[in-house]
């Protein structure tokens, strides 16, 4: 099946969905260990979550960089993910999505969750012809994530290493056999999708945000 332009690729249950983020370990292993984010995790800043686990390996260079050191897998609750999808605005102006660009400027203000769309990556971490969902999460959202939406906190830092060193070695068969079973997660509101900037396959790619950095934390 051709892959949409624009979908959220990710693992997940009945119940919960898995989003990875990268921190440094005085924060990531505390979070793993206790299963909830620690007193230093500062809630009054923006936080991003990528349902994309190649998404996340691009992002924090296998857990190499400063400061993402420490790979998380957040389960949480997709009640809680879908409220965050319900309440995001684009954080790019959207021609036929928005009214105009003052409109979006208003809706973006406002909005406790920030939707951005960014290109997949392979395991060499090349960009895909595809992108990706990542939330940013700010006010509301940040303590909802934090407070009721977590179910369970993983370090998967040990598994990001082991795909990395695979991959470095040329084994890219053995290193896909690792990777996180990531599924196209289904948005079954079509008012939703549009908002999102969300497509199907065979939909043309004429929602392309406007002026949006692909490098959001």
């Amino acid at each position: 099946m051709e892959e949409p332009q624009r979908g959220i690729r990710a693992a997940y249950s009945d119940s919960t969905i898995t989003v990875y983020q990268a921190y440094r370990p005085e924060i990531g292993q505390p979070a793993a260990r206790e299963g909830r984010f620690p007193a230093a995790w500062k809630r009054d800043r923006m936080t991003w979550i990528k349902p994309s686990f190649l998404w996340m390996m691009y992002r924090c260079g296998w857990g190499t960089k400063a400061g993402q050191e420490t790979v998380l897998a957040v389960e949480i609750g997709r009640d809680g993910f879908e409220w965050a999808l319900r309440h995001a605005c684009l954080s790019g102006y959207v021609r036929g999505v928005h009214p105009d660009r003052a409109t979006w400027q208003r809706q973006l203000k406002r909005a406790p969750t920030r939707a951005q769309w960014d290109p997949e990556r392979d395991l060499r971490l090349q960009p895909l012809p595809y992108r990706s969902l990542q939330l940013g999460l700010s006010g509301e959202a940040v303590r909802r994530y934090a407070d009721e939406w977590t179910v369970s906190i993983r370090d998967v830092t040990p598994l990001a290493h082991e795909i990395h060193a695979l991959v470095s070695g040329g084994d890219l068969d053995s290193a896909a056999r690792l990777l996180p079973q990531e599924r196209p997660y289904p948005l079954g509101d079509e008012d939703l999708a549009h908002r999102l900037g969300a497509q199907r396959p065979g939909s043309p790619d004429d929602s392309r945000p406007i002026g949006v950095a692909e490098t959001a934390g």
